[in-house]
């Protein structure tokens, strides 16, 4: 059996699960389909929750990064992670308690105004048409490898199946789908990590493995020793260095852990449970979830960083294993012979800046320009041509995406084919489970909160539910658009910017709204107002405007500027409150009384 028929295998036969769940749990009424009848088991809700969070950009492009970045991956860890914590200890107990279907419902009624729900809308809509960018573009790029197709049709394959079983169950459907996804993620990112863990260091815990030597080479030697000393020899930084300025690693993580607290589709999920009482124990459960992937990402990093340079560097493109031309194949990775000897060379700036004779030998690099990925063409010794910056000056021959590495490294290890179909599974069920969950959210928004709350008040339950699946397809076919031509190709990167936008909207206003009595509509309003346009402009200005990096404010790149946009929110939504009428009283009563404890009080019963 091919290693494409038994990948074909698990993935059909985790469609057919997911999809079979779908038509047995489809939403008959607008409370199942916006939070699944809010029934749902604290167990069932954390290993959804943690599926749904656990996106393509933590399945398959974080433990990239890691591979790439060493130390300065850390920020995407400690964002995303303590995101979590700000999440369960300060908004979604008293969002639950409060009773609404979703963040701009809460928005709505808290600050008693129209026009603050439908700023909380078009808030909705930009950070979760960000984050599926991202998401789209995993499933892209895992069909396109998957099948031996370009990204642009992966990415339509992925959007039909996403629409097929996300507009048919709506939260009932996408919750017990994600039960599944989150299992088959645990395992397909936990056992390759098991299996490499013992090949390069002979312990089969990857974490210890990092800690531990590693013994694949003629002497044991500490792992990370290792690591660092054949990243140096190639002219990269160490490892377990960092090369990001302070300022920009503190902003960045600042803005993914405040980005994590005001995401509304993985607060919406807190609303699928019975009670405050079971919001914490389902927290509780998503946390230890995460935690199993968490924990493995840097190994899964560290170890594909040395198999990377192991098996390719200095290795003849002749003698090249069947898997890198199956990867060059798809524009997922590439040579170009600079040198004309032949063979892969992978060096990095630190080599460059060192001279390039001991690597051209005096000949001047030959080769044709570079081309797009879907129109490859084959150089002299039959390397695969594909967009890249010619730099004559940089020896580096070897290109590869960041967002491959999770799924080459099984390869790269020879683990057995069924572990990497598997992690096949594995990574369509990241990016699906996320896009789903997003999906949801847009839709609520458009149909709920601004048709049904604000254009058409009369709707009823059967118009509503027409209104979220069309919106499904309405976002889903700009989201494969932006996920074929995304803000950018590096998926943590173009998620990173969906957190930014959520930290500098959504989590002032409902930190403020949960805990300040006095802050009004008109603060609220102009806080949100601010702070997500300041975002925006800057990610607008130097990812598609041609900004350059020499004019960042502070030197903080468009990944972190989300906290600064936080700020800004915080501090225009106080000085334009201190000056404007306080709430009315029930509204401050309201406020007080998502304080008490679950049980004493009215609020607690919803």
């Amino acid at each position: 059996m091919t290693q494409d028929t038994l990948n074909f295998i698990f993935i059909g036969l985790s469609f057919v699960l997911y999809i079979g769940i779908a038509i047995k749990s489809r939403a008959g009424s607008t409370k199942e389909y916006y939070t699944a009848g809010g029934g749902v088991s604290p167990f069932a809700n954390g290993m959804a929750t943690a599926a749904d969070w656990m996106s393509a950009a933590t399945f398959i492009s974080m433990a990239g990064t890691v591979a790439l970045s060493g130390y300065d991956a850390s920020r995407f860890l400690m964002g995303w992670t303590g995101g979590f914590v700000l999440l369960t200890i300060l908004m979604v107990p008293y969002l639950r308690k409060f009773g609404k279907a979703t963040v701009p419902d809460f928005i709505g009624d808290r600050y008693y105004s129209k026009v603050a729900r439908g700023v909380a809308v078009v808030c909705a809509i930009f950070i979760c048409m960000t984050y599926i960018m991202g998401q789209m573009r995993g499933v892209g790029v895992v069909f396109s490898q998957l099948f031996g197709i370009g990204i642009p049709a992966g990415v339509l394959i992925g959007a039909a199946i996403v629409f097929f079983y996300a507009g048919l169950g709506g939260m009932k459907g996408i919750t017990y789908t994600q039960v599944a996804q989150y299992s088959v993620m645990a395992f397909a990112y936990t056992i390759p990590a098991i299996f490499i863990a013992i090949a390069l260091t002979g312990n089969f815990i990857p974490q210890l493995g990092l800690v531990g030597e590693y013994t694949a080479g003629h002497s044991p030697v500490p792992f990370l020793e290792k690591l660092n000393n054949i990243n140096i020899e190639l002219g990269f930084q160490e490892y377990t260095s960092g090369k990001m300025s302070k300022i920009n690693m503190f902003c960045i993580t600042a803005a993914l852990m405040c980005g994590t607290a005001g995401l509304p589709h993985v607060i919406v999920r807190f609303f699928t449970v019975k009670n405050v009482g079971a919001v914490r124990k389902s927290a509780c459960w998503t946390l230890l979830f995460i935690a199993v992937i968490y924990l493995t990402a840097p190994a899964i990093g560290a170890f594909s960083r040395v198999n990377l340079i192991e098996k390719l560097h200095e290795t003849p493109y002749a003698e090249t294993p069947t898997w890198f031309r199956d990867f060059e194949s798809t524009g997922q990775m590439a040579w170009v012979d600079k040198n004309g000897d032949g063979k892969i060379q992978y060096f990095g700036p630190a080599r460059s800046a060192a001279g390039t004779s001991s690597v051209f030998q005096g000949k001047a690099p030959a080769y044709p320009a570079y081309d797009a990925p879907e129109k490859q063409r084959v150089g002299v010794n039959g390397e695969r041509l594909l967009a890249n910056k010619a730099d004559e000056t940089n020896p580096n021959e070897l290109w590869f995406g960041n967002d491959i590495m999770v799924m080459a490294n099984p390869h790269m290890a020879g683990l057995p084919m069924w572990v990497i179909a598997l992690l096949m599974a594995g990574c369509i069920a990241a990016a699906l489970s996320t896009a789903a969950g997003l999906l949801l959210v847009l839709s609520t928004s458009i149909s709920h909160d601004l048709m049904k709350k604000i254009v058409k008040p009369g709707l009823s339950d059967k118009e509503e539910m027409t209104y979220a699946r069309f919106a499904s397809f309405v976002a889903l076919v700009v989201a494969a658009y932006f996920g074929i031509n995304p803000p950018s190709a590096f998926i943590a990167k173009t998620v990173a910017f969906a957190f930014g936008l959520a930290a500098s909207s959504f989590f002032p206003t409902l930190l403020i709204g949960i805990f300040s009595k006095r802050m009004n509509k008109e603060g609220a309003i102009a806080g949100m107002l601010c702070g997500i346009t300041f975002t925006i402009g800057y990610i607008i200005y130097f990812q598609f405007l041609g900004g350059i990096k020499e004019h960042y404010f502070l030197g903080i790149t468009p990944e972190g500027i989300g906290f600064v946009g936080m700020l800004i929110n915080f501090s225009v939504a106080f000085a334009v409150s201190k000056f404007t009428p306080a709430p009315p009283q029930e509204v401050q009563d309201m406020v007080e009384n998502i304080h008490i404890p679950s049980g004493a009080g009215e609020a607690s019963n919803h």
